[in-house]
């Protein structure tokens, strides 16, 4: 499955050349010509990473990342900018950017810094709930009642994958999707997994929490 790319830069040349390089390196590819456009985006769908213009007009793109982490979204993001020196990195760094590029830079290296910090991302590589596995790409469910059953695939669609990676990296992260999206995935957990739910956070998103089974609230009432 192809990786989804948002470029937000306020240059029309630059964007449309990185969305046109980046298609052609086998990217998906959407593009926001500022930050408030960018967020409008994310409010909709998620994305496997940011490409993000540092000095553009009206939102700067480091208050955007600040804005962003405050939100609880994580999506890997390289911050493009033309302002050098060591000062301007670590500013970026320290306000959520996961990779700080200069310009001017070749496309090249732009495409091996994003599949960087997209594999740094990997869903393997933090704790999943019980129940739910990550291998090959792919969700699975275990039978926690007898484990020698062999985990059954959770048949997702590509929007609904990466919802799902999103709301676990790490379990608790607020992510956005269209809401169409995020009912069907609640819906598909609710019928294999009792322990987890998709829950709406009111002008945010949405974010997956661990409850407590039927019997364990029966247990704990009777207490």
């Amino acid at each position: 499955m192809n990786k989804t790319i948002l470029i937000i830069d306020d240059d029309d040349m630059l964007r449309k050349t990185l969305a046109h390089g980046l298609k052609n390196e086998g990217f998906e590819v959407l593009s926001a010509n500022s930050a408030e456009a960018g967020f409008e985006i994310l409010s909709k769908i998620s994305v496997d990473a940011i490409v993000l213009d540092r000095m553009m007009t009206g939102m700067d793109g480091l208050t955007f990342l600040k804005e962003l982490r405050k939100s609880g979204n994580q999506t890997p993001t390289i911050m493009l900018t033309a302002m050098t020196g060591p000062e301007n990195t670590i500013d970026g760094l320290s306000n959520g950017a996961d990779d700080y590029l200069s310009k001017p830079f070749q496309l090249r290296e732009l495409v091996l810094r994003l599949k960087n910090i997209i594999k740094k991302q990997k869903v393997s590589d933090v704790p999943l709930p019980d129940g739910l596995l990550f291998i090959d790409e792919e969700f699975f469910i275990k039978n926690l009642e007898n484990l020698s059953i062999q985990p059954k695939l959770l048949a997702l669609s590509g929007e609904e994958k990466k919802l799902l990676k999103s709301l676990i990296t790490p379990v608790g992260n607020i992510a956005a999707a269209a809401p169409m999206v995020a009912k069907r995935l609640r819906n598909k957990l609710n019928v294999v997994l009792s322990n987890l739910d998709i829950i709406t956070v009111r002008g945010r998103g949405y974010k997956l929490v661990q409850v407590q089974p039927d019997n364990d609230k029966e247990n704990e009432a009777k207490k």
